[in-house]
């Protein structure tokens, strides 16, 4: 299956700008120092699109690195070993949303069965390693919005610290649309632009016509009346008038200035308020038939205003013909500029060639852990693309150059243009570069995957081979997640060689608890359930931040058990309540616990608080009234009544109810023993 789309969960990193053509030292990830790297703007993007339209065309496969202003927006929207596919993916959402995208890195790769090797930088075109600065300004007038991102600060300082070029990036980066944006734009653009081109309308000229009211008006019109009639007459007595004499007319002070438009003599009208832009487009309806007023749009979207000669109705016709067609070409190009960095990814979709990144489609973070070899290889070693670089492709090599013993696969490095000022060498973590070390680091694992390079032609396509296509389109959520998603199936499985940290999640067992003292520890929580709900009955306690918590039961059952008792001793003011194992994480009367299904509620929403507890808050304001009207009256009034409603039975954990009647009295002494040793009281009455 070919991938069509691009996804990515990006690691974090910088974007690392180099303004020298050398690496700097040790910073060459273990090879590829060098690489010339084509920085790409708004400026040369339709020449960088053309050029690397023809080499996706003929790669084997592109690899892709995308660069952004951060990672995540607090701590707890990091992805964990507990959370849901689905979970994950509202947190990676979020992140997509609120940071922008600064740099997109492609570098297509292309089989030369010559030279039985890939070549990353064929003669005679320019580099094929494009590193596309990216900023979403605001490129279409009809676009009355302001795009805002975040900025992570340690990113930014960072940055500046390596001398990352903002300037390049907000002033010069190219900007984008949605296919959704896009048609939006087009539909604003057909509004603002309609029935601004004109010359007379089909309404009568007594609805358009504007009351004379005041005497300035009456005396600019006639004004200009006057203008007009003696500008049109010099055009009309001396046909054959050249440009230099239509160019000496001059009225009003210099509001008026002679020009040609469309081979006709026209006037620029300058300095008018649109009031009285109406009122001479009056005097032309009233007066002049053959005097046609133009509105047109310069590059700028700046409005100009004409008043162009036209001696028949034919030739009027086909000038209004000619001012619309202008417009809609007009439109459609800047709309198609404003596209921008989409075009790119367009591009990878129409070719259907293999997208390869770290942690996108077809990632080669899952194929590192797909085979033996490279597992062992690879043992007690970060999985970072630097590392896997470094110890994959241990150096850059020509095609005179042996691969190492690690590094089956030749990639030949060709420069020719890494002089021009538009190319800088690469260096990790700048996405045009990380895109190359992607798509070798790709290369040598299809080797050790018993892909045999020397039989494939350049038509073959590389989606097909049967060793690739049983890892092809899968994803893998995030570095902790310890699963890949297939993409063809939407399915979630285990990650070869992923060691858990924590028991496998069932979601269904496990709540979320905020809000309870800042003192209280991940151990404190499990000890204190245990007590009540028996040794063994929690699985796992994980710590989401310094304010909440996720607690994974052994039984289903006990989620309910847990959030009703934990509402009864809540609204029960009595000894028991306060005397509680549970009174540990309840001290204090804010701590809340929900099921996993609201902890989805929380992550998707668009609030954003950077402690959990107070994001769930201002998700859940209402919580605390729903959580006490959903008790069930009926174990309150048996809490009020001095009956014990929690029993704990040591081989199941199991919470009971007791309403039996025929009950011995219970003392003080038997609460404090009972709950100082988690013992049931099993329907003993006070």
């Amino acid at each position: 299956m070919q991938v069509q789309g691009l996804l990515r969960a990006p690691p974090p990193r910088i974007l690392l700008y180099r303004a020298i053509s050398s690496p700097p030292p040790g910073g060459n990830g273990g090879g590829g120092g060098g690489v010339a790297v084509k920085q790409v703007t708004r400026g040369n993007m339709a020449e960088a699109l053309e050029k690397l339209r023809g080499r996706v065309r003929e790669a084997a496969f592109v690899g892709v690195d995308l660069e952004m202003s951060g990672v995540t927006s607090a701590p707890w929207r990091d992805t964990f070993e507990l959370d849901r596919a689905d979970v994950r993916y509202l947190k990676l959402r979020d992140s997509a949303e609120r940071f922008a995208a600064l740099q997109l890195g492609v570098c297509p790769f292309r089989w030369d069965p010559a030279k039985s090797a890939f070549v990353a930088h064929p003669i005679p075109f320019s580099s094929c390693r494009h590193n596309f600065y990216i900023f979403p300004r605001k490129e279409l007038p009809s676009d009355c919005s302001s795009h805002e991102f975040l900025c992570q600060t340690t990113s930014i300082d960072f940055l500046a610290k390596y001398q990352f070029d903002f300037n390049t990036c907000f002033r010069e980066g190219v900007s984008y649309l949605s296919r959704a944006q896009e048609e939006e734009a087009l539909q604003k653009f057909n509004m603002l632009y309609h029935g601004q081109t004109a010359t007379s309308s089909t309404n009568s000229e007594e609805d358009r016509d504007i009351p004379l009211k005041s005497a300035s008006d009456i005396l600019f019109t006639e004004r200009m009346k006057m203008n007009f009639k003696e500008w049109r007459d010099v055009i009309v007595s001396k046909p054959m008038v050249d440009n230099h004499l239509l160019g000496n007319i001059k009225f009003c002070a210099g509001q008026f200035q002679t020009v040609f438009f469309k081979m006709r003599p026209a006037i620029m009208l300058n300095g008018f308020s649109s009031h009285q832009l109406k009122l001479i487009q009056q005097v032309l309806r009233k007066n002049f038939r053959d005097l046609v007023f133009v509105c047109t749009f310069g590059e700028d979207d700046t409005s100009e205003k004409k008043v162009v000669y036209s001696g028949t109705d034919e030739d009027r016709i086909l000038l209004m013909k000619d001012v619309q067609e202008d417009l809609l070409k007009n439109r459609e190009e800047r709309v198609k500029s404003a596209i921008g960095i989409r075009h790119v990814i367009d591009l990878l979709s129409s070719e259907r060639k293999l997208i390869v990144g770290h942690s996108c489609f077809l990632d080669t973070r899952h194929l590192m852990s797909v085979n033996q070899a490279v597992q062992k290889l690879m043992k007690h070693k970060s999985k970072s693309l630097s590392s896997a670089f470094s110890l994959l492709c241990p150096a850059s090599y020509s095609s005179a150059e042996k691969p190492s013993s690690h590094s089956p696969v030749t990639i030949e490095v060709e420069g020719d243009e890494t002089t021009s000022s538009c190319f800088i060498s690469g260096a990790k973590h700048e996405a045009g570069y990380d895109a190359y070390m992607t798509g070798c680091i790709f290369a040598q694992l299809c080797a050790y995957l018993g892909i045999k390079f020397e039989q494939f032609s350049p038509l073959d396509n590389l989606a097909t081979n049967t060793e690739l296509q049983k890892h092809i389109n899968f994803l893998s959520p995030s570095w902790n997640s310890g699963t890949v998603i297939d993409l063809s199936t939407g399915m979630e499985r285990p990650e070869p060689g992923y060691m858990r940290r924590y028991p496998a999640a069932v979601y269904d067992n496990i709540i979320v608890i905020w809000g309870f003292p800042s003192k209280v520890r991940p151990k404190e929580i499990k000890d204190c359930i245990c007590k009540v709900f028996g040794s063994g009955s929690v699985t796992t306690v994980f710590s989401i931040d310094s304010t909440a918590a996720l607690v994974q039961f052994k039984k289903q059952e006990s989620v309910n058990d847990f959030l009703d008792l934990k509402a009864v001793l809540e609204r029960a003011d009595s000894a028991i309540s306060i005397l509680h194992p549970l009174s540990t994480i309840l001290e204090g009367g804010q701590t809340r616990a929900v099921k996993y299904d609201t902890y989805r509620d929380i992550c998707s929403s668009s609030e954003s608080k950077s402690l959990f507890a107070d994001q769930a808050e201002a998700v859940c304001a209402t919580l605390k009234n729903q959580l006490k009207e959903n008790v069930d009256d009926n174990l309150i009034s048996g809490v009020l009544d001095g009956v014990a409603l929690a029993s704990v039975t040591e081989g199941d954990g199991i919470i009971s109810g007791s309403n039996n009647q025929d009950v011995a009295d219970v003392t003080c002494h038997d609460i404090l023993d009972a709950l100082h040793d988690g013992k049931a009281l099993l329907g003993r009455r006070m």
